[in-house]
């Protein structure tokens, strides 16, 4: 080969033979930098040689933006501005803190509100903080707890021009009276209007607010009244006291049960001990009678006291307990009227008070059937006719009594007659109202035994003039029950005129007895 040729196609190679740089095995022709161990071990170089790697693999990335975005892989705290930035950050939450704890401190339960918004610092790096993220159940709307009223300026209206708004607005006032609810007795349903916008207008809450407060004194007037009355089939304390001394004293010797209520009265069955101290014989089974204490029922009775000449003086319209031990002791006397005269009723044992301790009608506890209750054959039922007929004259000649309630209800049939109870309401004939009683039952005995078909029945002007002895000829009911008004009224007059009850009633004699 030429060497002037290769001399000439390679004039600025390097010193060495020219062969040299031609050959794919020889030695490279720049020299490689050298450096030390300890740049070597040097991290900062490190980072710097990966960098510049990736930045040649990756050469379209684009850098990021320039700002001091902090995260917790790439804090840098080398650095004094990024130490001073954290510290400062910091600091900003702690008083951020501090600042919620005073307001919380000082505002309560105030109505009125003080805030420290504007004093608080917003960091703008923390974002990712969780400390300065409010609880959601801290400031969600909490629907059990009232909203705090907005105030009204003194002044009384709040706006300006046709906004302005006072405080009998009918918006804000149906707001405030909704809220008011809250204050009625727990008792008292109001409902639940949670997320509703209820508006009351002030008739409607005061007529709210009026019965919760009738409602509340009613319950505690109950209340009282369970503990100081006789209820169904149950005595109050006063009452059972009576009851327990009768038992211990040997009257009684045990009280199985309610046999019977009534209107006016519970009766109970017990059976009869052995006491010394009575003189009475007591009875081997006895019914105690004890009249009911709530008043309810003998507010419109009073007529049947208050004009009997034997308790008119003792009447007391402004005591109504007073009336209770009344009745009781009424009955007691009408009975004892009845036993000395015959007629088949329950034989009076003791009263105490508004207890009536009486005979028994009926066996091993079961009470006599009343006679509506009762089936009779035909020779029975006309057999219990006479016999009332019979009954209720000797009442009104003898004992000198009206039963003033007499029908089917309140006789009994036992040993195959019938038996009168329940005599509480009778009167004399010379009260004001006994002919009109007298004549009411006289219809209901009539109508029961008419219905019972017994031909011999009389009807209730026929019954009246036979039980009575009066001769009222009258053609219709009603001519007949004015000219019994008035005989009342004319008996009535004769008493005002002479002071003392003396029946003034024109009779043909006694009146006739009938007998089967």
């Amino acid at each position: 080969m030429d060497s002037v040729g290769v001399a000439a196609a390679a004039p600025d190679a390097g010193p060495g033979p020219a062969w040299q740089s031609k050959c794919p095995w020889g030695a490279p022709s720049t020299t490689s930098i050298s450096c030390s161990l300890a740049d070597v071990m040097s991290e900062q170089l490190a980072k710097e040689l990966q960098l510049e790697e990736e930045n040649a693999a990756f050469p379209e990335v684009v850098a990021a933006a320039e700002g001091p975005f902090i995260t917790g892989e790439n804090i840098d705290t080398s650095s004094d501005l990024m130490l001073a930035q954290m510290l400062q950050m910091e600091f900003d939450r702690e008083y951020d803190a501090q600042l919620r704890r005073e307001e919380k401190k000082i505002n309560g339960d105030s109505k009125v509100s003080i805030s420290f918004e504007n004093y608080r610092k917003v960091h703008p790096y923390d974002s990712d903080s969780s400390e300065d993220e409010v609880d959601w159940q801290d400031t969600r709307h909490d629907p059990y707890r009232p909203d705090k009223p907005t105030t009204t300026p003194r002044r009384g209206f709040i706006g300006k021009g046709k906004d302005i708004t006072t405080k009998h607005d009918e918006v804000v006032c149906g707001r405030k009276n909704t809220a008011r609810m809250e204050n009625f007795a727990p008792e008292f349903q109001v409902g639940d209007g949670i997320g509703m916008d209820l508006k009351l207008s002030n008739q409607v809450f005061n007529a709210l607010k009026q019965h919760a407060y009738s409602e509340e004194r009613r319950s505690a007037r109950l209340h009282e009244k369970k503990e100081h009355s006789t209820a169904e089939k149950a005595v109050d304390p006063k009452t059972r006291l009576l009851l327990y001394k009768m038992v211990n004293s040997g009257m009684l010797e045990t009280i199985t049960g309610c046999i019977s209520t009534g209107k006016e009265s519970v009766v109970f069955h017990a059976y009869g001990g052995n006491s010394a101290t009575e003189d009475k014989v007591i009875p081997p089974e006895c019914a105690i009678k004890v009249f009911k204490t709530t008043l309810n029922e003998f507010k419109n009775r009073d007529k049947y006291i208050k004009d009997d000449y034997r308790f008119k003086d003792r009447f007391s319209k402004l005591n109504p307990r007073k009336i209770i031990r009344m009745w009781a002791e009424k009955e007691m006397h009408n009975l004892t009227r009845m036993q000395n005269a015959g007629i088949p009723c329950p034989q009076v044992v003791i009263l105490k008070k508004h207890v009536l301790v009486m005979s028994f009608i009926g066996q091993d506890q079961v009470p006599a059937p009343k006679l509506k209750d009762v089936t009779l054959s035909s020779e029975d039922m006309k057999k219990a006719y006479y016999q009332i007929l019979n009954m209720m004259q000797q009442l009104y000649r003898e004992c000198n009594l009206v039963h003033a309630d007499l029908s089917e209800y309140n006789m009994l049939w036992h040993d195959g007659k019938v038996w009168l109870i329940d005599v509480s309401q009778s009167v004399e004939p010379t009260h004001p109202h006994g002919l009109e009683f007298l004549f009411r039952d006289c219809r209901n005995v009539s109508q029961f035994f008419q219905k019972g078909g017994v031909a011999e029945a009389l009807n209730e002007r026929e019954l009246f003039n036979a039980v009575s002895g009066l001769n009222i000829t009258a053609d219709n009911e009603v001519d007949f029950q004015a000219e019994i008004e008035a005989l009342e009224k004319m008996n009535e007059d004769h008493v005002q005129n002479h002071g003392k009850k003396l029946s003034t009633f024109s009779s043909d004699g006694d009146p006739p007895i009938y007998d089967e």
